[in-house]
Protein backbone atom coordinates (compact mmCIF):
# COMPACT_ATOMS: atom_id res chain seq x y z
CA UNK A 1 0.00 0.00 0.00
CA UNK A 2 1.50 3.10 -0.92
CA UNK A 3 1.43 6.09 1.80
CA UNK A 4 0.70 9.68 0.96
CA UNK A 5 2.52 12.71 2.96
CA UNK A 6 0.94 15.52 1.91
CA UNK A 7 2.71 17.93 4.48
CA UNK A 8 6.13 16.26 1.86
CA UNK A 9 4.05 17.54 -0.89
CA UNK A 10 3.61 20.84 0.38
CA UNK A 11 7.12 21.24 1.29
CA UNK A 12 8.42 20.31 -1.99
CA UNK A 13 5.93 22.30 -3.60
CA UNK A 14 7.07 25.52 -1.51
CA UNK A 15 10.66 24.84 -3.00
CA UNK A 16 9.47 24.09 -6.41
CA UNK A 17 7.77 27.89 -5.96
CA UNK A 18 11.00 29.01 -5.08
CA UNK A 19 13.23 27.20 -8.02
CA UNK A 20 14.14 23.79 -6.76
CA UNK A 21 13.64 21.76 -9.64
CA UNK A 22 14.81 18.33 -7.59
CA UNK A 23 12.43 19.03 -5.23
CA UNK A 24 9.47 19.53 -8.26
CA UNK A 25 10.76 15.92 -9.66
CA UNK A 26 10.20 14.82 -5.65
CA UNK A 27 6.44 16.14 -5.93
CA UNK A 28 5.47 15.53 -9.55
CA UNK A 29 6.71 12.02 -8.71
CA UNK A 30 5.23 11.44 -5.37
CA UNK A 31 1.62 12.56 -6.84
CA UNK A 32 1.42 9.97 -9.69
CA UNK A 33 0.47 6.95 -7.47
CA UNK A 34 -2.23 9.54 -5.35
CA UNK A 35 -3.47 11.11 -8.85
CA UNK A 36 -3.80 7.71 -10.27
CA UNK A 37 -5.72 6.16 -7.71
CA UNK A 38 -7.70 9.35 -7.55
CA UNK A 39 -9.17 8.55 -11.09
CA UNK A 40 -9.31 4.89 -10.98
CA UNK A 41 -11.05 5.16 -8.09
CA UNK A 42 -13.83 7.61 -9.81
CA UNK A 43 -14.12 5.92 -13.30
CA UNK A 44 -14.04 2.19 -12.18
CA UNK A 45 -16.42 0.54 -14.93
CA UNK A 46 -16.34 3.16 -17.13
CA UNK A 47 -12.65 3.53 -18.39
CA UNK A 48 -10.78 2.50 -21.60
CA UNK A 49 -7.14 1.38 -21.16
CA UNK A 50 -4.87 4.60 -20.26
CA UNK A 51 -7.68 6.67 -19.21
CA UNK A 52 -6.42 6.75 -15.85
CA UNK A 53 -2.62 7.47 -17.09
CA UNK A 54 -4.24 10.31 -19.55
CA UNK A 55 -5.55 11.84 -16.69
CA UNK A 56 -2.54 11.88 -14.72
CA UNK A 57 -0.77 13.51 -17.61
CA UNK A 58 -3.26 16.11 -18.12
CA UNK A 59 -3.55 16.62 -13.77
CA UNK A 60 0.78 17.15 -13.99
CA UNK A 61 0.79 19.38 -16.70
CA UNK A 62 -2.00 21.23 -15.40
CA UNK A 63 -0.10 21.55 -11.99
CA UNK A 64 3.17 22.69 -14.30
CA UNK A 65 0.89 25.55 -15.33
CA UNK A 66 -0.93 26.42 -12.14
CA UNK A 67 1.92 26.01 -9.94
CA UNK A 68 1.74 29.75 -9.41
CA UNK A 69 -1.42 29.95 -7.90
CA UNK A 70 -1.06 27.75 -5.39
CA UNK A 71 -1.08 29.50 -1.98
CA UNK A 72 2.00 28.40 -0.04
CA UNK A 73 0.45 29.27 3.07
CA UNK A 74 -2.71 26.61 2.66
CA UNK A 75 -2.73 22.92 2.97
CA UNK A 76 -1.64 21.63 -0.56
CA UNK A 77 -3.69 18.29 -0.81
CA UNK A 78 -6.83 20.41 -1.31
CA UNK A 79 -5.32 22.33 -3.88
CA UNK A 80 -4.18 19.24 -5.51
CA UNK A 81 -8.18 17.48 -5.71
CA UNK A 82 -9.56 20.52 -6.93
CA UNK A 83 -7.17 20.21 -9.85
CA UNK A 84 -7.52 16.30 -10.35
CA UNK A 85 -11.45 16.92 -10.42
CA UNK A 86 -11.49 19.78 -12.65
CA UNK A 87 -9.32 17.22 -15.25
CA UNK A 88 -11.88 14.70 -14.32
CA UNK A 89 -14.88 16.60 -14.66
CA UNK A 90 -13.16 17.73 -18.42
CA UNK A 91 -13.02 13.96 -19.30
CA UNK A 92 -16.34 12.84 -18.27
CA UNK A 93 -17.71 16.10 -20.13
CA UNK A 94 -15.41 15.41 -23.53
CA UNK A 95 -16.20 11.78 -23.09
CA UNK A 96 -20.08 12.23 -22.27
CA UNK A 97 -19.53 9.43 -19.43
CA UNK A 98 -21.59 10.09 -16.16
CA UNK A 99 -19.53 9.26 -12.74
CA UNK A 100 -21.49 9.69 -9.78
CA UNK A 101 -19.13 10.31 -6.63
CA UNK A 102 -20.54 9.87 -2.93
CA UNK A 103 -20.09 12.65 -0.79
CA UNK A 104 -18.78 10.89 2.64
CA UNK A 105 -15.98 11.06 5.16
CA UNK A 106 -15.05 7.27 3.82
CA UNK A 107 -14.19 8.54 0.24
CA UNK A 108 -11.96 11.79 1.87
CA UNK A 109 -10.55 8.83 3.74
CA UNK A 110 -9.47 7.13 0.65
CA UNK A 111 -7.89 9.45 -1.12
CA UNK A 112 -5.69 10.43 2.10
CA UNK A 113 -7.85 13.69 2.54
CA UNK A 114 -9.04 14.16 6.26
CA UNK A 115 -12.56 15.30 6.88
CA UNK A 116 -11.90 18.47 8.66
CA UNK A 117 -10.56 19.57 5.03
CA UNK A 118 -13.48 18.63 3.11
CA UNK A 119 -15.40 20.95 5.98
CA UNK A 120 -12.68 23.66 5.22
CA UNK A 121 -13.41 23.26 1.39
CA UNK A 122 -17.28 23.57 1.99
CA UNK A 123 -16.44 26.81 4.24
CA UNK A 124 -14.74 28.43 1.53
CA UNK A 125 -17.29 28.09 -0.68
CA UNK A 126 -20.20 29.43 1.29
CA UNK A 127 -18.24 32.02 2.21
CA UNK A 128 -18.28 33.35 -1.35
CA UNK A 129 -21.88 33.50 -0.99
CA UNK A 130 -24.13 36.12 1.15
CA UNK A 131 -24.22 34.97 4.58
CA UNK A 132 -28.08 34.55 4.98
CA UNK A 133 -27.91 32.46 1.99
CA UNK A 134 -24.65 30.17 3.25
CA UNK A 135 -26.46 30.02 6.35
CA UNK A 136 -29.76 28.66 4.88
CA UNK A 137 -28.10 26.23 2.40
CA UNK A 138 -25.72 25.18 5.88
CA UNK A 139 -29.26 24.49 7.80
CA UNK A 140 -30.35 22.29 5.01
CA UNK A 141 -27.57 20.57 3.73
CA UNK A 142 -25.03 20.26 6.36
CA UNK A 143 -26.97 20.34 9.88
CA UNK A 144 -30.20 18.39 7.62
CA UNK A 145 -33.16 20.51 8.61
CA UNK A 146 -36.59 20.54 6.94
CA UNK A 147 -37.67 23.50 4.60
CA UNK A 148 -40.35 23.62 7.27
CA UNK A 149 -37.88 24.21 10.26
CA UNK A 150 -35.72 26.55 8.54
CA UNK A 151 -38.32 28.49 7.72
CA UNK A 152 -39.78 28.54 11.42
CA UNK A 153 -36.15 29.10 12.78
CA UNK A 154 -35.12 32.21 10.51
CA UNK A 155 -38.96 33.70 9.95
CA UNK A 156 -39.25 33.15 6.12
CA UNK A 157 -41.98 31.14 4.14
CA UNK A 158 -40.69 28.24 3.09
CA UNK A 159 -41.38 28.86 -0.18
CA UNK A 160 -38.63 31.64 -0.13
CA UNK A 161 -36.01 29.17 1.95
CA UNK A 162 -36.48 26.76 -1.37
CA UNK A 163 -35.50 30.15 -3.87
CA UNK A 164 -32.65 30.52 -1.60
CA UNK A 165 -31.24 27.24 -1.68
CA UNK A 166 -31.96 26.49 -5.11
CA UNK A 167 -30.04 29.94 -6.17
CA UNK A 168 -27.41 28.89 -3.74
CA UNK A 169 -26.45 26.00 -4.71
CA UNK A 170 -26.68 27.02 -8.49
CA UNK A 171 -24.21 29.93 -7.41
CA UNK A 172 -22.04 27.39 -5.70
CA UNK A 173 -22.11 25.03 -8.80
CA UNK A 174 -20.89 27.62 -11.49
CA UNK A 175 -17.90 28.06 -8.75
CA UNK A 176 -16.48 24.71 -8.97
CA UNK A 177 -17.09 24.58 -12.53
CA UNK A 178 -20.49 22.25 -12.53
CA UNK A 179 -23.38 24.70 -13.64
CA UNK A 180 -24.84 21.74 -16.05
CA UNK A 181 -24.93 19.28 -13.23
CA UNK A 182 -28.61 19.31 -11.05
CA UNK A 183 -28.66 19.61 -8.00
CA UNK A 184 -31.12 17.98 -4.77
CA UNK A 185 -33.29 20.28 -3.26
Amino acid sequence: MVTYNPDDWRTWMRAAQGGDAAAYRRLLAALQPWLSAYFRRRLRGDMRGGDSDDLVQMTLLSVHEKRHTYDAEAPFLPWIAAVARHKLIDYVRKHGRHVHVELNEALGLDDGMQPDLAARDVQVLLSQLPKEQARIIALQKIDGLSVEEIATQTGRSASSVKVIVHRGLKRLRALVGAAGEAADD
